[in-house]
């Protein structure tokens, strides 16, 4: 073993070309990865409400339910809280390790630090814990919690064994730690340090709920660029891509105090059209807003998604195969296995996930399918749990949400069926019109007139959404949009003009 490093070697280098892709537009934070030019994660969060997974509250008791074994907490937030009385070590569950923690008994109007381990979704309010984490790099703090575990992805038991040893002389009694799969790489100086910068931020936190009214948010989880920086990047990253210039500095700054990174491999993308488009990446992105997936060999996928789980379908669809009926089949699913797992990380699908599998009369067949879908999880840094298939080649398994799913990104309720379909979303809308305007301007054009459906219009001078754009890169552009009620919510045109004069309808609006 290497003096002062906890793994006697390190993984080896992967020919995938791997790259990252930052954006901030309409008002959302953008993260994109590929892998050989192929979309492998999309996460987008709002800059303004960002996320709340991971943030640390000051709530308020407001009803204590003992049928439910539930509390719902004041956070602040638009909806009450959920806090699960009779979990116990639950939370802790898919890491292995010792655990031993009660629940204290509630009262309405106690006020207690609480911290969000569920985004709110839907009508439902964010679940959170007790057992408050700070998350680190190689490193969970869990301050009130006396729970020692590991990553299951650290697999040699020599390097568990070690990691186990050094975390047991860092922690203080009756706190705990988790090593994360980054620790098998990390030093026990990098680890003695973080353990003590995560102690540095938990009794900030502390210190501030001492006078921080009910509903303050004493720790806030980092933002999604950052949180990327912390925990995906690393070995094997060919380059990172910013389009904003701010963003580049901040990541910049970041790089170059990451030895497994550098400097170098940001690059600031200065072209004048999307930088989805200039990439290749915008049709990809677009394709998450279908429920369809094509397959290599002509079958293809259906995402459906409920309000419990997400239930795919497999179709062999134009594959006849060249061999027998149970061959075909069994290439069929093979080859949806693998895409299935690259779809649910990609649209970030959480909770339990349905996969109808074409027939198979074969065991052999069956069990060779589960165990290729569970090889291609492999690699999903979310928690998945898959069951066996049964006789109906019925396939179950769960996987951890760690952010907004995709879909509620790029849809929301068809505004024309009462909520029984669903249509691109505004901020997709917006996305799409703003790389139409890039294009515009890249042609040499000085105004742009767009003409839109008109609740989308609405939707784009309500949300402000190209406020940043108009204030910065088009400050010397004009913008008209004209709205058409006849256009639906996807159909819009953009044109450029030089004229001096425009003619221009009376419903024309000049963009802010």
């Amino acid at each position: 073993m290497k003096k002062g490093n906890l793994l006697s070697g390190k993984m080896s280098g992967s020919t995938v070309k791997k790259e990252w892709f930052f954006d901030r537009v309409c008002g959302e934070q953008i993260v994109v990865y590929t892998e050989d030019g192929k979309l492998v994660e999309l996460e987008g969060e709002n800059e303004e409400s960002g996320a709340v997974l991971g943030n640390i509250y000051k709530g308020k008791v407001a009803n204590v339910v003992p049928g439910m074994q539930a509390a719902f907490i004041s956070c602040g937030m638009a909806r009450n809280c959920y806090l699960p009385l009779d979990e116990g070590a639950a939370r802790f569950a898919s890491y292995d390790g010792s655990f031993s923690s009660s629940v204290r008994d509630l009262k309405e109007g106690d006020e207690v630090l609480v911290q969000v381990v569920k985004a709110p979704r839907g009508n439902k309010g964010a679940k959170v814990s007790l057992d408050l984490s700070i998350v680190g790099k190689t490193l969970i703090y869990l301050p009130r919690t006396d729970f020692l575990g590991i990553s299951r992805k650290i697999e040699d038991p020599d390097i568990r064994t070690a990691l186990l040893k050094e975390a047991e002389r860092q922690r203080l009694p009756g706190e705990g730690f988790i090593l994360r799969t980054a620790a098998a790489n990390a030093t026990r100086r990098h680890l003695k340090t973080e353990c003590e910068f995560l102690r540095r931020i938990y009794r900030s936190a502390m210190e501030t709920a001492l006078t921080a009214p009910v509903g303050t948010a004493v720790y806030r989880e980092a933002d999604l660029p950052f949180k990327v920086l912390r925990d995906s990047l690393g070995d094997g990253v060919n380059k990172l891509y910013v389009a904003d210039k701010e963003l580049y500095e901040r990541i910049l700054t970041i790089a170059r105090m990451r030895p497994d990174l550098g400097e170098k491999r940001v690059v600031f993308y200065t072209g004048e059209t999307s930088i989805y488009k200039h990439f290749g990446l915008s049709e990809q992105i677009r394709a998450l807003a279908q429920p369809m997936i094509r397959l290599e060999n002509g079958a293809y996928l259906i995402f459906d998604r409920t309000e419990a789980m997400t239930v795919i379908d497999v179709n062999t669809g134009k594959f006849t195969g060249e061999n027998d009926l149970e061959s075909t089949v069994f290439e069929t699913n093979l080859l949806a296995a693998r895409e299935i797992a690259r779809q649910v990380r990609l649209r970030n699908a959480g909770g339990i996930v349905a996969v109808d599998f074409i027939d198979m009369a074969e065991e052999a067949h069956r069990t060779a399918v589960t165990e290729e879908l569970e090889r291609a999880l492999s690699s999903d840094r979310s928690n998945c749990r898959v069951l066996p298939m049964n006789d109906l080649c019925v396939t179950l398994f769960t996987r951890k949400r760690t952010n907004r799913e995709i879909s509620s990104m790029l849809l929301q309720p068809c505004r024309h069926c009462g909520g029984r379909g669903e249509e691109l979303s505004d901020l997709y809308m917006a996305l799409l019109i703003r790389s139409a305007l890039l294009d515009c301007f890249a042609e040499g054009y000085r105004s742009a007139i767009v003409e839109l459906n008109d609740e989308l219009m609405k939707s784009i001078l309500f949300g402000r959404y190209f406020r940043a754009d108009v204030a910065g890169i088009w400050k010397d552009k004009r913008i008209y949009l004209i709205p058409n009620k006849e256009l639906q919510q996807e159909n819009f045109t953009v044109r450029g003009d030089n004229s001096n004069a425009l003619t221009l309808p009376d419903t024309a609006q000049i963009l802010y």
